[in-house]
């Protein structure tokens, strides 16, 4: 049957071809066209059955050095379908397992260093910048991730005498995950030119990281990953959940507190699970921190979103990988808590002439952005109506950048109004109190609370005399203090 369908199918092949013969030369052209791009689909279809065969065999068939999204992108929304675990048997070398789930696990991987050692530091600068309250919040998972058993104890009985009462809390967990589980680390392709060793300590460190995000998958909410040589700024968790709170409603994948490698990035939990997959599928092809910007990008998350100060720092000077030297700092860490502005929700509107996209919401933003106007006239403002009536505390604004330092705002005054007309779209306020005039391109004001009797509607900032420069607020920043009676 099948042979007669064959020739059957040939026999009318033959006839279509044929009677093209007689079309004119143009048709033969479209045909050939048309016959172009029914090769180049069926290439496709292909090369998709190809990359759809597993994980191991796109891990051998990946670009040598990149890994194109968009050659992937097919295969990543397979990923959506990672919810679940990676079956692994961990064995809890101290604490035991959460008895209820918190608002953000810390997670860590450490491995001996042939110089130094900086995990009890970590652990330690990790508690003690927290309060009591933050303490109940928050989960710190350990994996010992060396092969070398003799370390994995003498690291446990540290751990568990230094950090007692903490692992009886439930605050600390340490685990490990048995070589067993650990995919072919010899032998892997060079990419980037690494020597043999450094490809298999960078490919070995995704796999001990994926393994870390798999367990840590429902232990909170938010889950935030650090590296085992590094301090943290104090009441860092107050930090994190004020910034979290500031982007409700926003769509993020990753929200950065440092510039260094994979040191203070938070996730949502339910993102670990594809996470680890996507490690583990790619664990060769090039360094975590790497990988994370692509599976950023993947999840449609195209900027990155950092925000200064940082709040945790490299402190290790050897690396873990041989022993070489590591001196990179964050020049944006701060040691003290910083205080992250309220900033709360409001309506942004200007009548100066905006360049490209460094529109008026910028400025108002928690992250690294700004607002970026062409030379401003006398009467030009920078509006800000808030959602609700608020009661204001401090009031910071800053214009010019490092690099553009002579466009700010020479001069101009920075005002508060009550007393709101118009419509949703259009609302405004009849009545404004000035606060101070700019110095510098700078404007800072404390205890406004004192200075304004009303609940604030509105705020502005004014151009009092006509100015050739550009001008760029880079930030706007507003504390609140208890919210008015509505």
């Amino acid at each position: 049957v099948t042979l007669l369908y064959a020739f059957l199918h040939m026999r009318h092949s033959l006839k279509y071809f044929n009677k093209m013969r007689c079309l004119r030369k143009r048709s033969a052209v479209s045909f050939l066209g048309v016959l172009v791009i029914c090769l180049l689909f069926m290439n496709l279809y292909i090369e998709d059955s190809y990359v759809l065969e597993g994980d191991k065999q796109l891990i051998r068939e990946t670009a040598t050095h990149q890994l194109n999204p968009e050659r992937y992108v097919h295969t990543f929304k397979d990923l959506s379908n990672f919810s679940g675990s990676i079956n692994i048997s961990y064995r809890y070398l101290a604490g035991t397992p959460l008895p209820r789930k918190r608002y953000l696990t810390i997670g860590l991987s450490s491995v001996k260093r042939k110089k130094g050692n900086y995990l009890l530091e970590t652990i330690k600068s990790i508690f003690e910048q927290s309060s009591y309250e933050e303490l109940k919040e928050i989960a710190v998972v350990v994996q010992l991730a060396d092969f070398d058993s003799a370390w994995c104890e003498g690291m446990v009985q540290d751990i568990s005498q230094k950090f007692a009462h903490h692992i009886i809390a439930g605050r600390l967990i340490v685990i490990h995950v048995p070589e067993e589980y650990y995919p072919v680390l010899d032998g892997l392709k060079r990419n980037y030119n690494d020597p043999e060793d450094r490809v298999k300590f960078r490919s070995k460190q995704n796999v001990d990281y994926a393994f870390l995000l798999n367990f840590c998958a429902n232990l909170s909410d938010y889950y935030v990953m650090l590296e085992d040589d590094v301090r943290c700024s104090k009441n860092f968790l107050t930090a994190v959940k004020k910034v979290i709170t500031s982007r409700e409603g926003s769509y993020w994948v990753t929200l950065e507190f440092s510039k260094l490698g994979y040191i203070g990035k938070l996730y949502h939990s339910h993102d670990l699970p594809r996470l680890a997959h996507f490690l583990l599928m790619f664990y060769q092809e090039m360094p975590c921190d790497w990988l994370l910007i692509h599976f950023r990008g993947l999840l449609a998350q195209k900027e990155v979103i950092r925000f200064k100060p940082s709040l945790f720092q490299h402190m290790g000077y050897y690396s873990s990988y041989k022993g070489a030297e590591n001196k990179l700092k964050d020049d944006d860490f701060e040691e003290e808590s910083f205080d992250i502005p309220d900033n709360p929700p409001a309506n942004l509107h200007t009548n100066m002439n905006v360049f490209e996209n460094y529109e008026a919401s910028k400025a108002y933003s928690s992250i690294d952005e700004y607002f970026w106007g062409k030379a401003p006239s006398t009467g030009d403002f920078y509006g800000i109506v808030f959602e609700k009536p608020i009661k204001i505390s401090k009031i910071k604004v800053v214009t010019g950048t490092e690099d553009r330092q002579n466009d700010i705002l020479h001069h101009g005054a920075l005002e508060v109004g009550e007393k709101i007309v118009g419509s949703k779209k259009g609302r405004k306020c009849t009545t404004y109190l000035r606060l101070g005039e700019f110095r510098n391109g700078n404007f800072e004001i404390t205890d406004v609370e004192h200075k304004v009797l009303f609940d604030i509607n509105c705020m502005r900032i004014l151009v009092t005399k006509s100015q050739k420069e550009w001008l760029i607020i880079r930030s706007i920043s507003i504390w609140t203090s208890q919210t008015p009676n509505q």
